[in-house]
């Protein structure tokens, strides 16, 4: 987290956009603000043509570790609302400061409902965040559906008198999450689908619980692997036959390089922090069906 003059300069702007946002509606264009790109893609989906969405993660930065700019500060401002992903770490150390300095925006949280995965700090799958919640929820067909229901309802709050327009196009979502659900299924019953992959930061806990998969982290803790730790995980590669490793654009892909020469397993581009949500969940049960 950043302080001294930055954090001086943010704490400015967002008393500023404080008080921005009492024009918003009579300026004639409607603002919801989200963490992530697949919220966006979500609640674009549902919300058409009603609301402009923006996300406060760009392409490429983590959501772990991220710090707003001051222009996505006067943004908030204007926004009627605020979608959070729930137990994200850009969340969980700026949620309260931000909504201080923009009370008229109303929160909802998109977590609302999912059954979460608890994490253990098992050296297998073990990964440390604060509260002890895997957050990637939307990873999951399962989840996704859950969200949409969550879209929908907050929409209906914001604006209740177009419930009929939001709930046929949370339906047409719907199908659209049904069938990337039936599309990947298909694709991992296939003969000689990997049944365990291995990752970097383990994005993908929920997709692995929907699918019956084994995913395997090679963050040590949410940091970078011992050498101890990568000489183990290259005896897991080889013991639980994986066959890919993703990798993701905001992380370090040299370890998994290292495990993947000893091992003679595929190193797979993944991103699970994509707007287009469907393309990506397929993409990842094609490279672990081949």
């Amino acid at each position: 987290m950043k302080t001294g003059i930055r954090a001086g300069v943010i704490l400015s702007v967002m008393a500023l956009s404080a008080c921005t946002g009492q024009g918003r509606k009579e300026a004639g264009e409607r603002i919801i603000t989200v963490t992530i790109e697949p919220q966006r893609y979500f609640t674009e989906a549902i919300a058409g043509d009603r609301f402009r969405v923006v996300s406060m993660v760009p392409k490429g930065s983590s959501p772990e570790t991220y710090d707003p700019t001051p222009e996505q500060l006067v943004s908030l401002g204007r926004s009627e609302a605020y979608f959070r992903i729930g137990h994200i770490g850009f969340e969980r150390a700026w949620m309260e400061r931000l909504m201080k300095n923009a009370p008229r925006t109303q929160v909802f949280d998109l977590s609302k409902g999912v059954a979460f995965i608890h994490e253990e700090g098992t050296m297998h799958e073990g990964h440390y965040h604060a509260g002890g919640v895997d957050p990637h929820i939307w990873n999951s067909a399962v989840n996704a559906g859950i969200m949409a229901g969550n879209i929908f309802r907050a929409l209906c709050v914001l604006d209740k008198d177009n419930e009929a327009y939001y709930s046929a196009r949370r339906d047409s979502l719907i199908r659209r999450i049904e069938e990337t659900d039936r599309i990947v299924f298909n694709l991992l019953k296939q003969d000689g689908a990997g049944h365990a992959f291995m990752i970097y930061h383990p994005a993908l806990s929920y997709f692995a619980r929907d699918y019956g998969l084994h995913q395997i982290c090679i963050e040590e803790s949410g940091r970078e692997p011992s050498p101890a730790h990568l000489k183990e995980l290259i005896e897991i590669s080889t013991f639980e036959d994986v066959r890919v490793i993703f990798v993701q654009p905001e992380f370090d892909r040299r370890n998994a390089e290292v495990v993947a020469k000893e091992t003679g397993t595929r190193i797979v581009p993944v991103n699970p922090l994509s707007y287009d949500w469907n393309e990506e969940m397929i993409h990842i049960a094609k490279s672990l069906g081949h």
